[in-house]
């Protein structure tokens, strides 16, 4: 959200509920990360995994994390899985605001 408070007009770009994935897509386009936004196939593809990690993340997270009520028989994650989630959440996170501060460098 710190993106896209950075990049909008005075108007909020999205609502306190919105979801990750959607909140994805918002700074997606605002910094050119769209996928609808190439034209190359090997960046729409690789920009489209982005899209499908962002997603997978916020599936896992409402599914397994510890945020929702747990029944009897919680579902646990594999360590392995767990370090899969993490690293891929921070590697999203650096590429994004490495890909604002870049943006906003050129704009001044």
């Amino acid at each position: 959200m710190h993106i896209l408070d950075e990049f909008t007009d005075g108007e909020p770009l999205y609502e306190a509920g919105d979801d990750l994935p959607k909140l994805y897509r918002l700074t997606a386009e605002k910094l050119n990360l769209a996928p609808s936004q190439h034209t190359e196939q090997v960046f729409k593809q690789l920009l489209g995994g982005c899209v499908t990690v962002v997603e997978g993340i916020g599936a896992i997270r409402n599914r397994l994390g510890d945020a929702h009520g747990k029944g009897k028989r919680p579902v646990r994650i594999a360590e392995r899985h767990a370090h899969l989630v993490v690293n891929l959440a921070g590697s999203m996170a650096l590429y994004l605001v490495e890909t604002a501060a870049h943006r906003l460098d050129s704009a001044e």
